[in-house]
């Protein structure tokens, strides 16, 4: 398949904010790949050449890139350095360059997209002398065959910032679309799908495609699948060990009586902790992998964790849904999500940090258990599998403590305990409810003090001034809708200045390399930092595109563990919102 194809899907996927024209063109695309790159395409469509939970990147910076361009066009690197900070995009500068190139051969090869695929899938794996030359003939490589809109969206794919709006939800609508066109159809002119089934059976094909991503974490694989033997085929795709599952999700209740008639008379209540969530996948003896929330590899990190599960956990192989709490190694007193999480991103230093913040394994689900499937059993009856699985030791590694009961009393006295024992409230669970990765459903509650804090996505910042001239000094926040990210306010307290894990400066470094595009002194960030946020209330306000702003905003700690699908919900705004007033009247 020409990558000219898949260039010219992107072009007309950026040009439209509407979901379901994406939809419907990502779609169209899908129809016409032939399967030999059905695999390739699916990745890059999400902007890699990897599935979202591989911890290889793709490696190449700003600098790599602007180097390969220069020796494709002859333009020199200063020139083409000031034409990115002019427009704020290497890759409208790949396409200018390209398009007015008087170097370029006349021998030039079309450009498939395995070809793509395949020389962007190397540079991840080079190593060594000579690395940053031998990554440059690559890129150029390509760089040298493509035409200018190629040239655009190789650039932006080599720095992972396609900037193409495209979210999970769409791609798994565009494969509903794509194999299943008799099933619905899509009317341009009302900007309305059409279903030509009920409701009901559409909804459970979209629940098939969700259920096979969620336990593969591949859309790839998914598309695979389909194109294979349509819906059968995704009986195929199983837990797999070592490759994480989407873990599922609470929806948020305001009191015991509202989790009551959610989830009915006999729920399952545990501690709700401050800790981290880790999913640990036993593969054999001695053998495990650790992934946090968002999927990221964390086992070196906590290796600590390998000897204690060997010799407390019963199984040959299985996957456990745990938090990992933090605790003071001096006082033994739980610790905040904050101090465990400067673990998470850690690749020094290891034994050292361990020591000085010791976790405790808090298990609460089994997903898996030597080569069975159990996330279609019910939460009770996974509770007592763990129950007999898990010998409980004080700091190493224990259940959550649990209270099942019918008896709303018991349960706010259950509730101020945790509390006053430093935990965030409570979580309720159906007691025959299935496991649903990736999914908020109403099977598991989470139930908190009402002023809860926001987890939001910086979207963008100002560079300060004076002695702060090489840092930010405020910050954009944005909520999320759909696909779309909505601005909620900007912060600059909460950061200190130094002899801290939260600075101007440690915060703008991990930010710089998510700049989409710099004008004066702002910058545009791409969403994919999360940070948890205080604020004195909500107030509706017209400066900012979600129709709200946080009063006297205060970042509390950044949230390693959540992307910034997890982030909250314009819905949440309105309800947080609607009950604050509610409390004033």
């Amino acid at each position: 398949m020409d990558y000219i194809e898949l260039a010219k899907c992107y072009d007309h996927l950026e040009k439209t904010a509407k979901r379901l024209e994406k939809t419907e063109t990502i779609s169209d695309l899908i129809k016409k790949t032939p399967k030999e790159s059905l695999k390739q395409v699916m990745y890059l469509l999400n902007g890699s050449v990897f599935p979202v939970y591989d911890e290889r990147k793709i490696g190449v910076s700003s600098k790599i890139a602007i180097k390969a361009l220069a020796q494709t066009t002859g333009t020199s690197m200063e020139k083409i350095d000031s034409l990115m900070r002019k427009k704020g995009d290497l890759g409208l500068v790949a396409e200018e360059l390209i398009q007015t190139n008087k170097q370029k051969t006349l021998f030039s090869k079309k450009l498939t997209v395995n070809k793509v695929f395949e020389n962007i899938s190397k540079l991840s794996e080079m190593q060594g002398a000579g690395t940053v030359n031998r990554k440059v003939q690559l890129i150029s490589e390509l760089y040298s065959n493509s035409s200018p809109l190629e040239a655009r969206y190789i650039t932006r794919t080599l720095l992972e910032v396609l900037r193409v709006g495209v979210a999970e939800g769409t791609l798994r609508d565009s494969l509903l679309w794509a194999f299943f066109p008799k099933k619905v159809s899509y009317d341009k002119e009302k900007q309305e799908i059409i279903l030509n089934c009920s409701r009901e059976e559409y909804n459970e094909i979209m629940n098939k495609i969700q259920h096979a991503y969620n336990l593969s974490n591949d859309f790839s694989e998914v598309a695979l699948a389909l194109k294979d033997n349509k819906l059968d085929s995704l009986k195929k795709i199983q837990i797999n060990l070592a490759k994480p599952i989407n873990p599922m999700l609470a929806i948020k209740v305001e009191s015991v009586s509202e989790a009551y008639e959610a989830l009915g008379k006999k729920i399952l209540w545990e501690y709700k902790l401050d800790g981290f969530r880790g999913q640990i996948h036993k593969l054999g003896k001695n053998k495990y992998e650790i992934y946090t929330r968002r999927l990221e590899k964390v086992t070196n990190q906590f290796k600590e964790l390998i000897p204690i599960l060997e010799k407390n956990v019963k199984g040959d192989s299985y996957i456990l849904d745990t938090e990992l709490m933090g605790y003071d190694p001096k006082t033994k007193r739980p610790r905040p999500f904050q101090y465990v999480s400067q673990r998470i991103k850690r690749k020094y230093d290891i034994e050292k940090m361990a020591k000085d913040f010791p976790v405790e394994i808090n298990v609460f689900d089994v997903l898996y258990l030597n080569g069975k499937n159990l996330m279609n059993l019910g939460q009770l009856e996974r509770r007592k599998i763990l129950e007999r699985m898990v010998k409980e030791e004080k700091l190493k590694i224990i259940l959550t403590k649990s209270l099942l009961t019918e008896n709303p009393k018991e349960v706010e006295k259950f509730y101020k305990e945790s509390l006053k024992a430093g935990n965030e409230g409570l979580m309720g669970k159906q007691i025959e409810k299935d496991y649903n990765p990736g999914r908020h459903v109403n099977g598991w509650i989470k139930l908190k003090p009402v002023k809860e804090p926001l987890d939001l996505i910086i979207t963008g910042a100002q560079w300060g001034e004076g002695k702060r001239t090489s840092a930010f000094s405020s910050f954009t926040l944005s909520c999320i809708s759909g696909e779309k990210f909505l601005d909620i306010g900007k912060v600059g307290t909460g950061i200190k200045e130094k002899d801290s894990e939260l600075t101007f400066e440690s915060l703008t470094k991990l930010l710089k390399p998510l700049i989409l595009k710099q004008k004066a002194q702002v910058v545009e960030i791409k969403p994919k930092l999360v940070v948890e946020v205080n604020y004195e209330e909500i107030q509706r306000s017209p400066t900012y595109n979600s129709g709200y702003a946080l009063r006297f905003p205060r970042v509390i700690r950044i949230r390693y563990d959540k992307s910034e699908k997890n982030a909250n919900t314009l819905e949440d705004v309105k309800r947080i919102y609607t009950k604050q007033n509610k409390s004033l009247i």
